[in-house]
């Protein structure tokens, strides 16, 4: 049976990947304080819309009723719920959450209907917070081996550019600048055209900043990130769409994706300043080059199924990652298909003499090791 259009089974090496992922992710968000937290899956529509109805993702949502005809939806993201788990929080409240939201919307090879995503936000947040969400970004990127760019822009600061410049419909203005990564630039002024704001993109490219009030969010952040020793390059028509953005946004962007990889930005929660950013996992997963944490041997029991299991207890104790198989040829194809790299036998002889035959499955060496030395192998 094929899974429904825009979700997907996620197994071995895939699955692999994703858990060394998520690992990075959470050391990386808990070394600068944040503390894990968990919300509902499912939430009343009327929750989810509010400050947001219209919101292009909001209107995205999958809806649904259970037994009492209730009018719920699926989360799409874990920001409208801030609203609730931050109330009577100390502040600054860090909390980092990953888990699955679900939008029904088109798909493509890198958008799904139900992907992982991986959030940090600080409610109460100033300069400070904004430049360390991108220190920790730039950390995990790093080590996860991807190449990227920073990008920042202020929402004052567009609107302040906007103001001046006499344009009015300035949250549909700014939805059409925030196209300008999916579209041509003749595209975006064709449709800005109609909310006579084509200029607004010459402007945006030829303005000396200096002279905009707003531009303080711009130079505030870049002394916080030069704190840092974090690289960021301001780009003016750096929009982000949703409307709850109110000072600097934030996109990072590969080279060898065409979507953002993480985004966010600066907002109210129930009128306090904050801060975040969200990660997408799926994306992250195809532009990670890391190790992956799999399993490190195999132990083939010829009948002798105590001093197996032994000694798998004994190599787990160690942080080794062990299986047991029964059979030779069984144990042997295993190990080969899914890129286990060291085999045990552990017959009649190996116990006797306290020696363990060690096979070697990439060179096909093998040896005679005691199992403390095997602990030290592996």
């Amino acid at each position: 049976m094929e899974t429904v259009k825009g979700f997907k089974d996620v197994t071995g090496e895939e699955a692999l990947k994703r858990a060394n992922i998520r690992d990075v992710l959470a050391k990386n968000f808990k070394l600068y304080g944040y503390e894990p937290a968990e919300t509902p899956t499912i939430e009343y529509e009327k929750f989810m819309k509010e400050g947001n109805p219209d919101d292009e993702a909001v209107s995205d949502i999958f809806r649904l009723k259970d037994r009492g005809k209730r009018e719920l939806a699926l989360r799409y993201e874990f920001t409208f719920q801030l609203r609730r788990i931050a109330k009577n929080k100390r502040l600054p409240y860090k909390r980092y959450q990953i888990g699955n939201v679900f939008r029904d919307e088109p798909i493509s090879a890198n958008r799904f209907r139900e992907f992982t995503q991986c959030d940090i936000d600080v409610i109460g947040s100033d300069y400070k917070d904004d430049a360390e969400v991108l220190k920790i970004t730039s950390k995990i990127l790093d080590e996860l081996g991807i190449k990227y760019e920073i990008f920042v822009n202020s929402r004052k600061l567009l609107n302040e550019i906007l103001d001046k410049e006499g344009i009015k419909n300035k949250e549909e203005v700014i939805r059409e600048i925030d196209k300008l990564d999916k579209l041509s630039e003749t595209e975006v002024k064709d449709n800005l055209r109609k909310y006579k704001a084509e200029k607004i993109i010459n402007v945006l490219k030829k303005a000396d900043f200096k002279k905009y009030e707003n531009y303080i969010d711009i130079m505030e952040l870049q002394k916080f990130c030069n704190y840092f020793g974090v690289k960021v390059k301001f780009l003016p028509t750096l929009a982000r769409g949703l409307s709850y953005y109110n000072r600097n946004v934030f996109e990072i962007k590969s080279k060898e994706m065409k979507e953002s990889i993480v985004a966010g930005g600066s907002y109210f929660v129930d009128g306090i300043q904050s801060t975040g950013l969200s990660f997408g996992l799926d994306r992250l997963q195809k532009l990670a080059k890391i190790e992956l944490d799999n399993i490190n041997c195999l132990i083939i029991n010829i009948q002798q199924e105590k001093e197996s299991i032994a000694l798998a207890e004994f190599l787990r104790s160690n942080d080794i990652k062990i299986i047991i198989l029964d059979k030779i040829s069984k144990g042997l194809d295993y190990a080969n298909k899914i890129n286990i790299p060291y085999v045990i036998f552990v017959g009649n002889e190996e116990v006797k003499n306290g020696k363990f035959k060690l096979k070697n499955m990439k060179t096909g060496k093998e040896s005679l090791v005691k199992k403390e030395e095997i602990k030290k192998l592996l």
